[in-house]
């Protein structure tokens, strides 16, 4: 309770610090917003003229991209300041952070807010909203639920390949091109059907960098057309849990560096 306290004392200090210029705070949750539907334009454009994309209609790529977008939304409002941690340790304001009587982590989450990671969020769940008003799901108590965890779990599994790779930062002091690698491989392809690549590409992105757990392996369940995935079928369910496995080692991976 204590932390959720202090977490909330911490975001709300720095909207009220940044809403003191409301046409910036305006600009900048525009702006994310825009720049986060950018790529879903693309995709309704391309399927405009085809119809369809490896079997899969307009509506279900929306779904894809939708959820995608949302959990990308979750965990950039959540971590946006490790966007800047290659500053924050060469500053030495990392240091700061362990000197403080607060939980590193705490701060790291929470100490400095970006507006425009608003915009990504309110884009996802725009979409999402949508598309779900669009495709054919067969609701239960079930897929509610796993609705619901795969966007937790997608999150995570998109906070773990930056939050894992900014641990070089404490042996390096920079570690923006590989994050940046890694963000624009789950921007790319976790909004797409991850059956329509080629073998090679589908091992990648399940296996290696595993971005189909983000949107595509939840929605194959959503959507029942769990016969794409290359697993048993019931194993999709557990999707959300890729996203635990991983967001648990980048954090292990963080804290061990730091020290």
């Amino acid at each position: 309770m204590r932390l959720a306290t202090l977490s909330w004392e911490l975001v709300t200090a720095s909207i009220r610090g940044q809403m003191q210029y409301r046409l910036n705070f305006l600009i900048d949750v525009a702006f994310g917003l825009v720049f986060s539907s950018i790529g879903f334009v693309f995709i309704w454009v391309v399927l405009g003229r085809f119809d369809q994309i490896g079997g899969w209609t307009l509506s279900e790529v929306a779904l894809l991209y939708g959820m995608r977008l949302t959990s990308h939304g979750i965990w950039t409002v959540n971590f946006s300041r490790l966007f800047a941690i290659d500053r924050i340790v060469r500053d030495g304001e990392f240091d700061r952070m362990l000197i403080r009587p607060m939980p590193m982590m705490l701060q790291l989450m929470y100490g400095s807010f970006r507006m425009a990671t608003l915009g990504d969020l309110l884009g996802g769940i725009i979409i999402l909203g949508v598309a779900l008003t669009q495709v054919s799901i067969d609701w239960s108590v079930g897929k509610l639920i796993l609705l619901a965890c795969a966007l937790v779990g997608g999150a995570m599994l998109d906070g773990a390949f930056q939050l894992g790779p900014a641990a070089m930062t404490f042996r390096t002091l920079q570690s923006m091109p590989v994050r940046g690698l890694f963000d624009d491989i789950f921007g790319r392809f976790s909004g797409y059907p991850t059956s329509i690549f080629d073998r090679s590409a589908r091992f990648l992105l399940m296996w290696i960098v595993p971005v189909a757990f983000v949107a595509w392996v939840p929605a194959t369940v959503l959507l029942d057309r769990t016969a794409e995935l290359p697993f048993p079928g019931w194993l999709g369910w557990l999707s959300p849990l890729a996203g635990v496995t991983c967001i648990a080692i980048a954090g292990w991976l963080f804290v061990h560096e730091s020290r």
